[in-house]
């Protein structure tokens, strides 16, 4: 009959502690009003307590530090730092020690040890003590593998390893949205939540941009010759709290003096947000490439270049249009206007523009006048294209205001 061999118990120990700043102590004030039996003892009581602040006895958060006390949690972006120690528990001198530490995720092992090198001998009641540090990327289960081999006075070669097992939460929720101007300008609205059970102190929201964008943040006002934060002098983030940041991206004159040439998906950048958490804990996240999917203005692009806000009832005034040939063949347009019941158009309709290159532009003024008051919708343009026949139609392209102009009466 086989019988297994009893276990064999080891000359090291083996200890892993995370390493983690302390939090503040926080305790559960008991008063009461004077008029009550007690009186002011519960009041005094606390006034004793060493661990409250001095002043402000009823506020929960004392003034004392408190060590951890479990494991607590950690957030992507963070870094996970952990202090291993081995001891020799035995009488007798251990040789060749080597102390190995990977951290295993879903998708990699990485080796977190200072030292890959081994200890000639460690002697009885001593240790060998190491610190790793590891920036966390990744959300889901991460297993700490520390691996302990050694040789024994006797020449045995003995191997021990513990695992620890951890979860690393998702800090951040970050949404994005774009708009489209009429120019070339693109808007990002990023949309930042703290998902988190404590708040955050925002050190830093950039967007790092692709190289065929500058980007413009509009997270800050002009007051007295001072740049201030939109969102005041503290950048403080309370747990489920949601900030907008807001950015304006312009191609590079390189890429918008071609038209056409930004098409469908286009990379756009990416987010950098900094953050401190509780005694000064950072963190980082970086999002992936931003991407956003360019808008299709078809075979001829017609933006206005100028345009009134306010103009004067039935009288004429002027627009600059631009039209880009976005095909990749040459056109050879004729320009149409149509008058509406509101909007007339001034001047001959039917004529030649002539021919348009791919990616070429031409800028035409027009002009106009409206017989109706109010907000009145620019309509009425029709361009079409000789070679093949084509017409492209462009109605609501502006809005103006007309007012009655004022006339000067001599009595």
């Amino acid at each position: 009959m086989e019988v297994n061999p009893p276990k064999q118990e080891h000359l090291l120990a083996l200890k892993v502690m995370r390493l983690t700043k302390p939090t503040l102590f926080t305790n559960i004030p008991v008063t009461c009003e004077e008029k009550d039996l007690p009186g002011d003892l519960f009041n005094q009581l606390m006034r004793d307590d060493p661990s409250t602040v001095s002043g402000a006895e009823i506020l929960m958060l004392g003034e004392m530090l408190t060590l951890p006390q479990n494991f607590g949690n950690i957030f992507l972006g963070e870094t996970f730092s952990s202090y291993i120690s081995v001891h020799n528990d035995s009488n007798q001198v251990v040789k060749d020690i080597l102390v190995k530490a990977d951290l295993q995720t879903s998708s990699q092992r990485l080796n977190l040890s200072a030292s890959n090198a081994a200890v000639a001998e460690l002697k009885p009641d001593c240790c060998i003590d190491d610190v790793i540090h590891h920036e966390v990327k990744e959300i889901g289960t991460h297993i700490l593998v520390c691996a302990v081999s050694y040789t024994t006075q006797g020449g045995e070669k003995m191997y021990f390893r513990k695992f620890f097992k951890f979860q690393v939460l998702k800090p951040l929720d970050v949404k994005t949205k774009f708009y489209n101007a009429e120019t070339d300008e693109v808007f990002l609205e990023a949309q930042i939540q703290n998902i988190t059970t404590s708040p955050m102190f925002m050190e830093k929201v950039s967007l790092e941009p692709s190289i065929m964008y500058n980007v413009t943040e509009l997270n800050s006002v002009n007051q007295a010759g001072e740049c201030v934060s939109t969102f005041g002098s503290r950048a403080y983030l309370q747990p489920m709290d949601t900030r907008q940041y807001l950015y304006c991206l312009k191609p590079k004159k390189e890429f918008a003096e071609k038209a056409g040439i930004i098409k469908g998906v286009t990379v756009i950048g990416k987010l950098d947000i900094v953050w401190k958490t509780n005694l000064g804990e950072r963190g980082r996240l970086q999002t992936s490439q931003l991407q956003r999917m360019a808008p299709g203005y078809g075979d001829v692009r017609l933006s206005l270049e100028a345009i009134p806000d306010t103009v004067n009832l039935e009288e004429p005034f002027h627009i600059t249009c631009k039209i880009t040939n976005c095909s990749e063949r040459t056109m050879d347009l004729v320009l149409e206007m149509c008058n509406t019941s509101s909007i007339h158009w001034c001047g001959i309709s039917g004529r030649q523009l002539g021919k348009l290159h791919p990616s070429s532009s031409l800028c035409l003024a027009l002009t106009l006048l409206s017989s109706v008051q109010g907000l009145q919708s620019v309509s009425g343009i029709r361009l079409t294209d000789t070679f093949l026949k084509r017409t492209y139609e462009y109605d609501d392209i502006a809005q103006v205001c007309v007012v009655s102009s004022a006339i000067d009466v001599e009595s």
